[in-house]
């Protein structure tokens, strides 16, 4: 199979994505039977995201450089489940570079791959040959997993002997000037509550200037509030505000995000924390040693940083090249 008729198999899976047939949508609709955070609403966020991805503008650009094929290998794939089809790309990126697939999905995730991998094969029989699900991996020459920060000392174990992409935990953070518009504010509560703040692309920790006046930013992300009537997400906002009235935390609550003064990067479900800066480039200087920790920065703001940067409202709309952890798995793939 040549590369142009694996694009155009990825095209048309794009189209489909688009207007999806009645299967996807009773999978979209039914999702939440096996994932409560996998509600009708962000699994059908998710399925458009993909679609997007799959332009032919981007597919042109994301595989220019594609050459050819070298030696088909196994390439055991290890997927996440806290977000709809997150382990999508790691897929893509396996088929796209010629070779085989080894896929481990996440229980939590069990229906929507498959289903979205089933039309990519009706579009491309050929990519039967390139595609297998296990429940166990075995016979790989590669693997990419993904996983907590406690899994990855398990995937290091069994997979350090071969070449490899291990992720952890990861977080992503905002940086704001304080002269956002409500606009820009508002779209930056999708950043924080998409998906239920559950995806590494998810910001969890705002920068802000000293004596940030948080009611504008409070009033911009109103029109998010539906995000409490989830019973998963408001039983983390009533347990995390409990937590912090009993120890008498300061804390901000506008009754669906607790905003809290921390210098972690990764807060609880329902919990923004925030801390404050002088400068600019006393900010840098705080967030280069966390690099390996940060996802992508949600701003306005140009930084000397290495980590993605993304515009208010696009943490969770990434392109083919935004590789999780800014580890360029399509490089990866070619070098094997």
């Amino acid at each position: 199979m040549t590369l142009e008729q694996r694009k155009t198999a990825f095209k048309s899976l794009g189209s489909y994505l688009q207007s999806p047939d009645e299967a996807l949508k009773h999978l979209i609709k039914t999702a939440h039977l096996t994932n409560g955070w996998f509600t009708a609403e962000e699994t059908a966020k998710a399925v458009k995201g993909i679609a997007a991805m799959l332009n032919e503008q981007d597919l042109d650009l994301w595989l220019s450089h594609q050459t050819i094929d070298t030696q088909q290998k196994t390439i055991g794939l290890v997927l996440a489940g806290n977000i709809p089809l997150v382990g999508f790309h790691d897929i893509l990126t396996v088929l796209a570079s010629g070779h085989k697939a080894l896929i481990k999905s996440s229980s939590q995730d069990k229906h929507l791959i498959p289903h979205l991998i089933n039309k990519l094969v009706e579009f491309e029989p050929r990519f039967i040959h390139q595609i297998e699900f296990t429940e166990r991996l075995g016979g790989f020459d590669a693997v990419i997993a993904t996983g907590s920060n406690n899994t990855s000392r398990y995937f290091e174990y069994y997979f350090g002997k071969v070449p490899h992409i291990i992720r952890k935990n990861r977080n992503s953070i905002a940086v704001l000037t304080g002269k956002e518009t409500k606009e820009e504010l508002y779209l930056l509560g999708r950043d924080i509550l998409d998906f239920f703040g559950l995806g590494c692309r998810n910001v969890s920790k705002l920068f802000v200037p000293e004596d940030y006046n948080f009611s504008t930013f409070f009033e911009s992300i109103e029109d998010h509030k539906n995000v409490v009537n989830h019973h998963k997400y408001c039983n983390n906002y009533d347990y995390n505000k409990s937590i912090y009235l009993i120890n008498r935390e300061k804390h901000l609550d506008n009754g669906f995000l607790l905003v809290k003064q921390d210098e972690r990067l990764t807060s609880p479900l329902a919990v923004l924390f925030y801390e404050e800066y002088t400068s600019i480039s006393s900010l840098e200087e705080r967030i280069a040693p966390l690099s390996e920790q940060i996802q992508c920065i949600v701003t306005s703001e140009a930084f000397a940083l290495e980590n993605q940067q993304v515009g208010f409202g696009k943490s969770q709309q990434p392109k083919l090249w935004d590789y999780a952890d800014g580890i360029n798995t399509l490089e990866f793939l070619r070098s094997l």
